[in-house]
């Protein structure tokens, strides 16, 4: 069979490529061995934001006496708080796949293997294409001592499909994945620690953005061990580097991943594969500059880690800055809406030189959406005195930005 494009991989690289190329008029195959989505949609992104959303209404109902509801918490199920992220990946998966194959990608469920530059093979057929993208994503990172077992050290694809909560847990990173997961499970109820290897909470974050965390973590009764790592494990009692001796029910390994990307001549890489920044949105952004020769500023790539409150960050950090920038902040506390929605943890961070934004870091509810205002005014240098003219509404979290720019 003959194509122009052979996408190897149907994440939101490989789907995001094939439906653009096939919109253009190209004819395009695109081979996926487990099931359309990727890691975002089937074990990562997705899932972990509907267990977020359930873990965040099971905190607000332990809260509902001051709102004058009586909850009883005897009848909690936790299999019904999966059964609605497998609900909600289905739906989310059968609305893109129709949306590919309506676009006119031939859709290959098999696992598909490179012949050479012009050929794909799969258990069943031969395909002849123009030109390979590969878009095959990452997998989990696994680190010496810490071999995955899928019982007692589970990765990040392991620990969705836990059907009862454990009553301790020991999670090994405190990049996204690890925060997010460490806040679902403390929801919950469980008891979480956290090692981290670096110096800080969320090594990549602003350092202030880092050390509310590890305040808000002391707070709801989270431990961590920064500046240490597992040394051993002997029948489940964990030894760190420290001499701390933990024994949590289970281990969640949440290191980063690995990308995976098979030997290609001439090959087009996109997503996880190339070993770039290894987020969703970024992947998608690929694949348009690519196919639609959109460009976009790598460098201005937003981060998010969900949870309550969201975090959220793009541009220059403090650690990255010189006496010739100015810090800015505004706590969330100054914020009408946010003593309403009880959401008052948090704050909003700019950095600023010339009259310009060049860095934004957000800990507060709404700050996945928040940080989209700031990146706008960073890419498109729109002046500090400029944003001042924008009337923002109250009582919004919104308004927090401008209340902080009318200060700087």
């Amino acid at each position: 069979m003959d194509f122009e494009y052979g996408i190897i991989g149907g994440g939101p690289a490989g789907y995001t490529a094939g439906m653009n190329l096939a919109k253009l008029g190209h004819s395009v195959v695109l081979f996926e061995k487990n099931k359309l989505g990727g890691t975002c949609m089937n074990a990562g992104c997705i899932p972990t934001k509907s267990f977020l959303h359930s873990a965040e209404v099971y905190s607000n109902l332990k809260k509902a006496a001051d709102f004058g509801i009586e909850v009883d918490f005897n009848n909690f199920d936790f299999s019904k708080v999966v059964e609605k992220k497998d609900t909600v990946i289905e739906k989310i998966r059968k609305n893109l796949e129709i949306a590919v194959k309506n676009s006119g990608v031939k859709i290959v469920y098999a696992e598909a293997n490179i012949k050479d530059k012009n050929t794909i093979i799969t258990q069943e057929e031969e395909y002849n294409v123009n030109q390979i993208i590969i878009a095959c994503g990452s997998k989990p990172k696994e680190i010496k001592g810490l071999k995955f077992d899928g019982n007692f050290i589970l990765n990040s694809e392991d620990v969705l499909n836990l059907h009862k909560l454990p009553k301790s847990i020991l999670i090994v990173g405190s990049g996204a994945i690890g925060t997010e997961w460490a806040r679902i499970f403390s929801s919950f109820d469980v008891e979480v620690t956290i090692v981290e290897l670096a110096e800080h909470l969320i090594p990549n974050a602003d350092i202030e953005v880092s050390k509310r965390i590890e305040r808000i973590y002391k707070q709801k009764g989270i431990k961590f061990y920064l500046k240490d790592c597992v040394e051993r494990i002997d029948n489940k009692t964990v030894y760190l580097k420290s001499g701390v001796e933990l024994n949590p029910e289970i281990i969640l390994v949440a290191v980063g991943r690995t990308p995976i990307c098979p030997k290609c001549d001439n090959s087009i890489v996109l997503g996880d594969s190339c070993g770039e920044i290894q987020l969703a949105h970024y992947a998608i952004h690929q694949a348009k500059e690519f196919t639609l020769n959109i460009p976009f500023e790598k460098t201005l790539t937003p981060s998010v880690i969900y949870g309550e409150p969201e975090i959220a960050w793009v541009g220059l950090r403090e650690q990255d800055i010189d006496t010739s920038y100015k810090k800015s902040m505004l706590p969330i506390t100054a914020l009408g809406k946010s003593w309403c929605d009880d959401s008052t943890d948090g704050f909003i961070k700019l950095i600023t030189k010339d009259n310009l934004i060049c860095g934004a870091h957000i800990v507060s509810k709404e700050a996945s959406s928040l940080i989209h205002i700031l990146e706008i005014a960073i890419q498109n240098k729109i002046t500090v005195d400029k944003l001042k003219e924008i009337c923002f509404a109250h009582p919004t979290y919104a308004e927090g930005i401008f209340d902080l720019i009318c200060r700087i």
